[in-house]
């Protein structure tokens, strides 16, 4: 998988203790960021339940979603969320920029709206955008 570690803490150390229902989805997630962006950043906090992704270690400079780990589901979260086209209307939230998918079953990771959300909030930053990304 074609994913860059930063930070001190491990995809599988943000893992600890989550049941395993929460796990197949985070997982399928982190897949679908390694197919989608290539080299993404990855960034675990432990304490937080969360694991950030983006083309740095910083949540929101340099991130542009994160997987939320929860005891009956798990939220992929957009820091830009608002800012996104989302003609499925999958996303939630009300805040003045964030937004999420709250996820209870791996197999709808799979859904191709979850990957277009995914796909256009990876060039929403100025820094992806500067990359070409």
């Amino acid at each position: 998988m074609d994913i860059r570690q930063a930070g001190q803490h491990s995809f599988e150390d943000a893992l600890t203790g989550v049941a395993e229902p929460m796990r197949e989805i985070a997982t399928a997630l982190r897949q679908l960021m390694a197919k989608v962006m290539p080299g993404v950043t990855e960034v675990a906090w432990p304490k937080q339940g969360t694991i950030g992704y983006g083309v740095g270690p910083k949540k929101m400079s340099e991130h542009f979603c994160y997987i939320g780990l929860y005891a009956r589901h798990v939220n992929l979260g957009f820091f830009y969320g608002a800012d996104l086209d989302d003609p499925e209307g999958l996303l939630g939230g009300t805040g003045k920029a964030l937004r999420h998918i709250k996820l209870t079953d791996a197999a709808a990771v799979d859904q191709p709206g979850i990957r277009r959300l995914v796909e256009q909030a990876s060039t929403h930053l100025p820094k992806l955008a500067d990359e070409g990304r």
